[in-house]
């Protein structure tokens, strides 16, 4: 079970509902959280940007009798591409209605009354079903041939400059998520071979070994995944924080890999 796990909830027109659930439950293992932006209508609710950048790692939506049509309509634009983990809290509404919302994209549902414990256990399921299922997923164009990427050059981080990588590293790199435990390792002697013929200290040498191949990875892993951060993190089993922070470290950013622009 994850430590602590991230909740948005989208309720347009029940502001007062999400505003009373909003904060920590289960001694701070659940956080409940508004979107700071207005959630007008579902449409609205959905593309808050901060669901697309993986700020939360799951959402919460209000459902009811008004409300479900708007839902529905929403759900069904975004063609079975939620922007993170979706669960619906069902209130008053028929078997139907609640499958219609999971055929269009929600993982699951909770009734009335709330009850945290319910939610947190079925937040974590859908989370752990999820990364399994998008592991088959085929991966898009990354690596060198992404947008924005030149092919033959990696960045590097800031006092540790490095020579381009040749295409076969390039080639390499962009299937690293297809590599066994033996081909990784044999990756990782060749490089470290490289650095040790020249001048530079283990430490340094070791380095760049290490930037190298986070770099892969988080390219590789965004790739697979279209830009999402919550999945690529989930995959990588590495907490949303920690993946977003080696994204800050190797100046990464995940807009070109997302399939939708």
């Amino acid at each position: 079970m994850r430590g602590r796990l991230d909740c948005a909830i989208l309720a347009p027109g029940r502001e007062d509902w999400a505003a009373a659930l909003r904060g920590p439950h289960l001694g701070g293992r659940l956080m409940l959280h508004v979107p700071p932006h207005p959630q007008g209508t579902a449409q609205e609710a959905l593309a808050d940007p901060a669901l697309a950048r993986g700020r939360y790692d799951a959402a919460l939506l209000y459902a009811d009798e008004s409300s479900i049509r708007e839902w529905r309509t929403a759900l069904a634009a975004l063609a079975g591409r939620p922007p993170t983990v979706l669960l619906v809290y069902a209130v008053g509404l028929r078997a139907q209605a609640v499958g219609d919302l999971t055929a269009l994209g929600a993982a699951d549902f909770v009734r009335p009354p709330f009850c945290p414990e319910e939610l947190r256990a079925r937040l974590d399921q859908a989370l752990n079903r999820l990364a399994p299922a998008c592991l088959a997923e085929p991966a898009p164009a990354y690596g060198a041939g992404a947008p924005g990427a030149a092919a033959g050059t990696r960045p590097s981080p800031a006092g540790a400059p490095e020579p381009p990588a040749t295409e076969a590293e390039l080639a390499f790199c962009d299937t690293i998520l297809d590599r066994t435990g033996n081909e990784l390792e044999a990756y990782a002697v060749a490089l470290a071979m490289q650095r040790a013929t020249s001048r530079e200290s283990f430490r340094a040498a070791k380095g760049q070994v290490v930037a190298r191949f986070e770099r892969a990875y988080i390219r590789a892993a965004l790739g697979r995944h279209g830009g999402n951060i919550t999945l690529a993190a989930r995959m990588a089993q590495k907490h949303r924080r920690a993946f977003w922070a080696l994204m800050r470290k190797h100046d990464i950013d995940p807009a070109p890999y997302r399939t939708d622009e």
